[in-house]
Protein backbone atom coordinates (compact mmCIF):
# COMPACT_ATOMS: atom_id res chain seq x y z
CA UNK A 1 0.00 0.00 0.00
CA UNK A 2 1.05 3.38 -0.94
CA UNK A 3 1.32 6.05 1.43
CA UNK A 4 0.92 9.73 0.18
CA UNK A 5 1.58 12.64 2.41
CA UNK A 6 1.62 15.55 0.94
CA UNK A 7 -0.42 17.16 -2.15
CA UNK A 8 1.95 17.32 -4.45
CA UNK A 9 2.92 13.55 -4.41
CA UNK A 10 -0.95 12.89 -4.32
CA UNK A 11 -1.12 14.78 -7.22
CA UNK A 12 1.00 13.01 -9.08
CA UNK A 13 0.13 9.70 -7.55
CA UNK A 14 -4.17 10.52 -8.72
CA UNK A 15 -2.54 11.60 -12.20
CA UNK A 16 -1.20 7.90 -12.79
CA UNK A 17 -3.97 5.88 -11.41
CA UNK A 18 -6.39 4.16 -14.40
CA UNK A 19 -9.80 3.06 -13.86
CA UNK A 20 -12.50 3.69 -10.89
CA UNK A 21 -11.31 4.88 -7.97
CA UNK A 22 -12.80 4.68 -4.09
CA UNK A 23 -12.36 6.49 -0.86
CA UNK A 24 -13.12 5.68 2.18
CA UNK A 25 -12.37 8.97 4.15
CA UNK A 26 -11.75 7.95 8.06
CA UNK A 27 -10.04 9.66 11.22
CA UNK A 28 -8.20 6.99 11.96
CA UNK A 29 -8.61 4.79 14.81
CA UNK A 30 -9.77 2.05 12.57
CA UNK A 31 -11.99 -0.66 13.33
CA UNK A 32 -14.70 -3.71 11.61
CA UNK A 33 -17.12 -0.93 10.68
CA UNK A 34 -14.07 1.03 8.64
CA UNK A 35 -13.13 -2.11 7.41
CA UNK A 36 -16.34 -2.85 5.93
CA UNK A 37 -16.27 0.78 3.80
CA UNK A 38 -13.32 -0.72 2.24
CA UNK A 39 -15.06 -3.93 1.82
CA UNK A 40 -17.59 -1.98 -0.09
CA UNK A 41 -15.01 0.02 -1.96
CA UNK A 42 -13.69 -2.74 -2.94
CA UNK A 43 -16.64 -4.01 -4.40
CA UNK A 44 -16.97 -0.99 -6.64
CA UNK A 45 -13.81 0.35 -7.43
CA UNK A 46 -10.78 -0.63 -9.33
CA UNK A 47 -8.56 0.91 -6.99
CA UNK A 48 -9.30 2.04 -3.46
CA UNK A 49 -7.72 4.98 -1.42
CA UNK A 50 -8.50 5.78 2.33
CA UNK A 51 -7.85 8.77 4.53
CA UNK A 52 -6.81 9.14 7.62
CA UNK A 53 -6.77 12.48 8.97
CA UNK A 54 -7.86 13.83 12.39
CA UNK A 55 -9.42 17.28 11.15
CA UNK A 56 -9.29 20.13 14.10
CA UNK A 57 -11.93 22.38 12.97
CA UNK A 58 -14.89 19.84 12.82
CA UNK A 59 -14.21 19.72 16.76
CA UNK A 60 -15.57 22.62 19.13
CA UNK A 61 -13.96 23.88 22.31
CA UNK A 62 -13.62 21.26 25.26
CA UNK A 63 -14.13 18.44 22.95
CA UNK A 64 -11.54 15.34 22.61
CA UNK A 65 -9.30 16.61 19.38
CA UNK A 66 -6.30 16.40 21.49
CA UNK A 67 -6.93 12.91 22.92
CA UNK A 68 -8.40 11.81 19.60
CA UNK A 69 -7.11 8.31 19.41
CA UNK A 70 -3.98 8.21 16.73
CA UNK A 71 -2.89 4.82 15.68
CA UNK A 72 -1.16 5.48 12.37
CA UNK A 73 0.84 2.27 13.05
CA UNK A 74 -2.14 -0.20 13.66
CA UNK A 75 -3.84 1.32 10.92
CA UNK A 76 -1.58 0.93 8.17
CA UNK A 77 -1.40 -2.73 9.11
CA UNK A 78 -5.42 -2.98 8.66
CA UNK A 79 -5.73 -1.32 5.74
CA UNK A 80 -2.62 -3.01 4.30
CA UNK A 81 -4.38 -6.33 5.33
CA UNK A 82 -7.51 -5.32 3.24
CA UNK A 83 -5.97 -4.73 0.23
CA UNK A 84 -6.15 -1.17 0.41
CA UNK A 85 -4.50 0.47 -2.39
CA UNK A 86 -3.23 3.78 -0.97
CA UNK A 87 -3.52 5.91 2.09
CA UNK A 88 -3.54 9.48 1.86
CA UNK A 89 -2.29 10.79 5.60
CA UNK A 90 -1.66 14.20 4.53
CA UNK A 91 -0.61 17.02 7.96
CA UNK A 92 -3.15 19.68 9.22
CA UNK A 93 -0.78 21.97 7.60
CA UNK A 94 -1.14 20.30 4.12
CA UNK A 95 -5.03 20.49 4.34
CA UNK A 96 -4.93 24.37 6.10
CA UNK A 97 -2.05 26.08 5.13
CA UNK A 98 -1.41 29.51 6.24
CA UNK A 99 -3.57 32.01 5.00
CA UNK A 100 -6.92 29.57 4.60
CA UNK A 101 -9.64 31.41 4.67
CA UNK A 102 -12.78 29.06 2.86
CA UNK A 103 -15.35 27.51 4.94
CA UNK A 104 -18.09 25.26 3.19
CA UNK A 105 -21.56 25.62 5.22
CA UNK A 106 -24.37 23.51 4.11
CA UNK A 107 -27.75 25.41 5.92
CA UNK A 108 -31.37 24.05 6.54
CA UNK A 109 -29.97 19.92 7.27
CA UNK A 110 -27.26 20.66 9.23
CA UNK A 111 -28.48 22.95 11.84
CA UNK A 112 -30.69 20.50 13.88
CA UNK A 113 -29.77 17.57 16.45
CA UNK A 114 -25.92 17.03 15.79
CA UNK A 115 -25.34 21.59 14.63
CA UNK A 116 -27.10 22.45 17.40
CA UNK A 117 -24.93 20.10 20.12
CA UNK A 118 -21.94 20.71 18.02
CA UNK A 119 -22.00 24.42 16.89
CA UNK A 120 -19.81 24.67 14.09
CA UNK A 121 -19.16 20.79 13.62
CA UNK A 122 -20.90 20.65 10.24
CA UNK A 123 -19.30 23.53 8.64
CA UNK A 124 -15.87 21.52 9.55
CA UNK A 125 -16.76 18.38 8.32
CA UNK A 126 -17.91 20.00 4.93
CA UNK A 127 -14.90 21.66 4.25
CA UNK A 128 -12.63 18.82 5.08
CA UNK A 129 -14.49 16.23 2.90
CA UNK A 130 -14.86 18.94 0.09
CA UNK A 131 -11.05 18.87 0.29
CA UNK A 132 -10.96 15.35 0.00
CA UNK A 133 -13.02 14.60 -2.74
CA UNK A 134 -11.31 17.73 -4.88
CA UNK A 135 -8.15 16.38 -4.10
CA UNK A 136 -8.43 12.47 -4.43
CA UNK A 137 -10.95 13.14 -7.14
CA UNK A 138 -12.79 9.67 -6.47
CA UNK A 139 -15.60 8.53 -8.33
CA UNK A 140 -17.06 7.36 -5.41
CA UNK A 141 -17.05 7.58 -1.67
CA UNK A 142 -17.84 5.46 1.07
CA UNK A 143 -19.47 6.76 4.55
CA UNK A 144 -21.60 4.78 7.20
CA UNK A 145 -24.58 5.29 8.15
CA UNK A 146 -23.68 5.92 11.80
CA UNK A 147 -23.03 9.02 11.65
CA UNK A 148 -26.32 9.81 9.50
CA UNK A 149 -26.78 13.46 9.75
CA UNK A 150 -23.29 13.48 8.25
CA UNK A 151 -24.00 11.62 5.25
CA UNK A 152 -26.95 13.75 4.75
CA UNK A 153 -24.79 16.96 5.03
CA UNK A 154 -22.61 15.18 2.76
CA UNK A 155 -24.95 14.20 0.54
CA UNK A 156 -26.21 17.56 0.17
CA UNK A 157 -22.73 19.61 -0.15
CA UNK A 158 -21.68 17.37 -3.05
CA UNK A 159 -24.58 17.71 -5.49
CA UNK A 160 -24.97 21.64 -4.51
CA UNK A 161 -21.49 21.95 -5.59
CA UNK A 162 -21.82 19.49 -8.48
CA UNK A 163 -18.72 17.60 -6.91
CA UNK A 164 -18.73 14.75 -9.68
CA UNK A 165 -18.60 11.62 -7.14
CA UNK A 166 -21.14 8.94 -6.19
CA UNK A 167 -21.56 9.37 -2.18
CA UNK A 168 -22.31 5.34 -1.03
CA UNK A 169 -23.82 4.62 2.82
CA UNK A 170 -22.59 1.33 4.06
CA UNK A 171 -24.68 -0.12 6.88
CA UNK A 172 -23.41 0.21 10.79
CA UNK A 173 -21.36 -2.73 12.20
CA UNK A 174 -22.06 -3.50 15.74
CA UNK A 175 -21.46 -5.73 18.63
CA UNK A 176 -22.66 -8.84 19.46
CA UNK A 177 -24.87 -6.48 22.25
CA UNK A 178 -25.68 -3.89 19.65
CA UNK A 179 -23.39 -1.01 20.23
CA UNK A 180 -22.72 0.55 17.14
CA UNK A 181 -18.95 0.14 16.69
CA UNK A 182 -16.86 3.84 16.75
CA UNK A 183 -13.63 4.96 17.78
CA UNK A 184 -14.84 6.79 20.79
CA UNK A 185 -15.89 3.88 22.64
CA UNK A 186 -11.91 3.49 23.57
CA UNK A 187 -12.95 6.11 25.73
CA UNK A 188 -15.48 3.72 28.34
CA UNK A 189 -14.62 2.05 30.95
CA UNK A 190 -15.38 -1.38 31.12
CA UNK A 191 -18.73 -0.60 33.34
CA UNK A 192 -19.52 2.27 30.76
CA UNK A 193 -19.26 0.12 28.31
CA UNK A 194 -21.83 -2.64 29.53
CA UNK A 195 -24.20 -0.02 30.41
CA UNK A 196 -23.96 1.72 26.77
CA UNK A 197 -25.82 -1.06 25.17
CA UNK A 198 -28.98 0.65 26.52
CA UNK A 199 -28.45 3.34 23.37
CA UNK A 200 -29.27 0.60 20.89
CA UNK A 201 -31.94 -1.26 23.20
CA UNK A 202 -33.52 2.09 23.72
CA UNK A 203 -33.91 3.07 19.71
CA UNK A 204 -34.63 -0.70 19.04
CA UNK A 205 -37.28 -0.73 21.29
CA UNK A 206 -38.74 2.67 20.58
CA UNK A 207 -38.84 1.29 17.08
CA UNK A 208 -40.91 -1.67 17.75
CA UNK A 209 -43.29 0.64 19.50
CA UNK A 210 -43.81 3.01 16.65
CA UNK A 211 -44.08 0.36 14.08
CA UNK A 212 -46.63 -1.27 16.62
CA UNK A 213 -48.74 1.75 17.01
CA UNK A 214 -47.60 3.32 19.96
CA UNK A 215 -47.86 7.66 19.79
CA UNK A 216 -44.20 8.27 18.90
CA UNK A 217 -43.99 10.90 21.52
CA UNK A 218 -44.89 7.67 24.35
CA UNK A 219 -42.05 5.74 22.56
CA UNK A 220 -39.48 8.60 22.30
CA UNK A 221 -39.88 9.46 26.11
CA UNK A 222 -39.41 5.73 26.66
CA UNK A 223 -36.09 5.54 25.35
CA UNK A 224 -35.13 8.78 27.11
CA UNK A 225 -35.74 7.02 30.24
CA UNK A 226 -34.40 3.99 29.41
CA UNK A 227 -30.84 6.04 28.91
CA UNK A 228 -31.51 7.68 32.51
CA UNK A 229 -32.15 4.45 34.13
CA UNK A 230 -29.36 2.91 32.84
CA UNK A 231 -26.96 6.17 33.87
CA UNK A 232 -26.26 8.38 30.52
CA UNK A 233 -25.78 11.72 32.29
CA UNK A 234 -26.88 13.70 29.27
CA UNK A 235 -29.65 13.32 26.39
CA UNK A 236 -28.93 15.67 23.70
CA UNK A 237 -31.68 14.28 21.64
CA UNK A 238 -33.69 11.31 21.13
CA UNK A 239 -35.91 12.18 17.65
CA UNK A 240 -37.85 10.19 15.16
CA UNK A 241 -37.29 12.05 11.79
CA UNK A 242 -37.84 12.12 7.65
CA UNK A 243 -34.95 10.07 6.44
CA UNK A 244 -34.21 12.59 4.11
CA UNK A 245 -34.75 15.93 5.20
CA UNK A 246 -34.03 15.08 8.94
CA UNK A 247 -37.04 17.19 10.03
CA UNK A 248 -38.77 15.79 13.36
CA UNK A 249 -42.05 14.05 12.78
CA UNK A 250 -45.09 13.34 15.09
CA UNK A 251 -47.07 10.77 13.04
CA UNK A 252 -44.99 7.41 10.93
CA UNK A 253 -44.59 8.59 7.25
CA UNK A 254 -42.37 7.12 4.56
CA UNK A 255 -38.75 6.63 5.61
CA UNK A 256 -38.06 7.32 8.96
CA UNK A 257 -35.29 7.30 11.09
CA UNK A 258 -34.69 7.34 15.19
CA UNK A 259 -31.80 9.27 15.98
CA UNK A 260 -29.93 9.88 19.32
CA UNK A 261 -27.17 11.63 20.69
CA UNK A 262 -26.19 10.99 24.88
CA UNK A 263 -23.19 11.09 27.16
CA UNK A 264 -22.42 8.46 29.42
CA UNK A 265 -19.16 9.20 32.13
CA UNK A 266 -17.36 11.48 29.74
CA UNK A 267 -18.14 9.89 26.25
CA UNK A 268 -21.18 11.09 23.88
CA UNK A 269 -22.55 8.28 21.85
CA UNK A 270 -24.53 8.51 19.02
CA UNK A 271 -26.74 5.86 16.63
CA UNK A 272 -29.86 5.90 14.84
CA UNK A 273 -31.92 3.00 13.47
CA UNK A 274 -34.23 2.71 9.87
CA UNK A 275 -38.35 2.77 10.56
Amino acid sequence: MQIVRSSEELALYRAALEGKLALVPTMGALHPGHMALIDEAKRRADEVAASVFVNPTQFGAGEDFGRYPRREAEDVRMLEDKGCDFLWAPSVSDVYPDGFATKVSVAGISERWEGEARPGHFDGVATVVAKLLLSVRPHVALFGEKDFQQLAVIRRMVSDLDIAVEIVAVPTVREADGLALSSRNAYLSPEERKRAAALPNALKNARDAVAAGSAVSIALQEAKQALVDAGFLRIDYVALVDAETLEPIDEPLGQMRLIAAAVIGNTRLIDNLAV
